[in-house]
């Protein structure tokens, strides 16, 4: 099978912000938020220690910095929707991704912690989530690179995100035979 870069970065295909959505496929995109946990946990299950600091393709993070930056950039969404929900179009903080997976952190913190972690806050995001109304997915925050978006948006980016990176670990599984 001839693998394309593009297919090593994108396994479940890149993040599309103009795909349009109804408001009726809200629980989906909840379900695949709360089934995250789950599947990461299924994902690096049984790994060995050399086999988490294996990188998902040449150039890409290892299976350990991706446990880690899940819920790194999960806690960063649960907050934009805790501020979109209580200010009016609240500007958000970016963070630099790449750095903080190359904090000392990452390289000495047993991943089970992350998948507490994970386990935890994805657990008080889905309540939010499934209290929020077709209104709510409405409201807006700003992001300093892509401008104004609302929840709904948000919303799709980390339903696609957890299982992105989920794809990550098991396309690498599956090319290494684990």
């Amino acid at each position: 099978m001839n693998t394309t870069l593009e297919d090593l970065r994108y396994p479940i295909g890149r993040f599309d912000p103009r795909a349009t959505e109804q408001s009726d496929d809200f629980p989906q995109m909840i379900d695949a938020i709360a089934a995250t946990p789950r599947n990461l946990r299924s994902a690096v299950d049984g790994l060995d220690q050399r086999q988490l600091d294996t990188p998902y393709r040449d150039g890409g993070w290892t299976v350990r910095q991706l446990v880690h930056h899940i819920p790194d950039s999960h806690i960063n969404a649960y907050v934009r929707f805790k501020l979109a929900m209580t200010e009016d179009t609240p500007t958000i903080k970016t963070y630099d991704e790449g750095r903080w997976a190359d904090l000392p952190d990452t390289a000495a913190t047993p991943i089970d912690v992350s998948l507490q972690l994970l386990d935890v806050l994805h657990d008080r995001w889905v309540r939010l989530l499934r209290a929020m109304g077709p209104d709510d997915f409405r409201r807006r925050l700003h992001h300093p690179e892509w401008g104004d978006v609302n929840l709904a948006l948000v919303l799709r980016q980390y339903a696609w995100h957890g299982r992105h990176h989920v794809a990550h670990i098991l396309r690498l599984r599956e090319r290494q035979g684990w």
